[in-house]
């Protein structure tokens, strides 16, 4: 039995119509300009390229693209046409290059479309990266490694500051802090990152620990136990009083350390401490309150010279 198509719902119909959905989704068309036939006169002009005349963008920030994802797009366009134009630059006469859009042009691609509508601009490499890079960032799903690779990378290559960078991408320069900080963090937690098993507040708490080996056991126990970042703080804290515990308790002083403590604290009122590590080194501290300690010290001393 063929399905009717559906209406609009009371509301929506008698706001539009009962027109069919087909007419008022009518697939993007664009005034035909191509590039083989036409030069652009400005970069606000939309090109129709030939497919096989476009290539990768060589400073893709985007490091994986979702199969499904661009099956949805792909289908989407096959509709609706591509709402959105790829902005590429010009290698040679035949040759364009992605500036952004690289996901729209595979969708495309897998649309079977011939000729992808695009805007064309003039730019080096170095533009080049940093609009990619910025396009990127601000409009596609990045995953928190990548945003943070790509504030790496407008910084290296760039040559940026961090403030810079941050008014580039319209972001508050503590949060791209945040971001470059998490490249410090083991590969196996940025790889958590990255397949969305922590979230980047468990990974600040994380940065907040020195030891990586502890990070990563951290790691595995919010991943097993599905910590909040609340519970990991919690842990982290916890953590940090038994270390100061553990630093707290006095090592069993050698005999000859107890003997000096005793020989030379009676000059000072016991006012002296000795700490001495595993290894035999150690220091000792002395608290004296007057110039008669210290002189009944010294006479102590020479005495003993003598």
């Amino acid at each position: 039995m063929t399905k009717q198509p559906r209406g609009l719902g009371r509301g929506l119909g008698a706001l539009l119509g009962e027109s069919d959905l087909t007419q008022i989704r009518k697939p993007v068309e664009y005034i035909n300009k191509s590039v083989s036939t036409e030069e652009p006169r400005s970069g606000a002009d939309i090109m129709l390229i030939p497919v096989d005349m476009i290539e990768p963008n060589p400073f893709q920030p985007r490091m994986t693209f979702d199969n499904e994802a661009l099956e949805e797009l792909a289908d989407s366009i096959r509709t609706l046409g591509l709402i959105q134009p790829i902005t590429v630059r010009r290698r040679n006469t035949d040759r364009y290059q992605i500036i952004s859009g690289e996901r729209r042009f595979r969708a495309c691609r897998m649309a079977g479309m011939q000729e992808i509508p695009a805007y064309i601009r003039d730019t080096n490499d170095q533009g080049m990266l940093e609009m990619a890079i910025v396009e990127n960032i601000q409009r596609e799903n990045l995953d928190p490694i990548e945003i943070a690779m790509s504030y790496q990378r407008l910084i290296e290559e760039c040559s940026l500051t961090q403030e810079q960078m941050a008014f580039r991408v319209g972001k508050k320069r503590a949060s791209v802090t945040n971001y470059l900080r998490l490249l410090k963090l083991p590969a196996k937690i940025q790889h958590d990152l990255k397949v969305g098993l922590l979230s980047v507040g468990h990974a600040k708490v994380l940065l907040g620990l020195e030891n990586a080996e502890i990070q990563e056991k951290l790691c595995d126990m919010v991943i097993r136990e599905g910590l909040s970042v609340r519970q990991l703080e919690d842990r982290v804290h916890r953590l940090g009083e038994e270390g100061k515990k553990k630093e707290a308790v006095p090592q069993e002083l050698p005999d000859d350390w107890c003997r000096l403590l005793e020989s030379v604290g009676k000059y000072f009122r016991n006012d002296i401490s000795l700490k001495r590590g595993n290894n035999g080194k150690g220091t000792m501290t002395i608290k004296f309150s007057s110039d008669e300690e210290v002189k009944n010290f010294l006479k102590a001393i020479e005495n003993f010279n003598d």
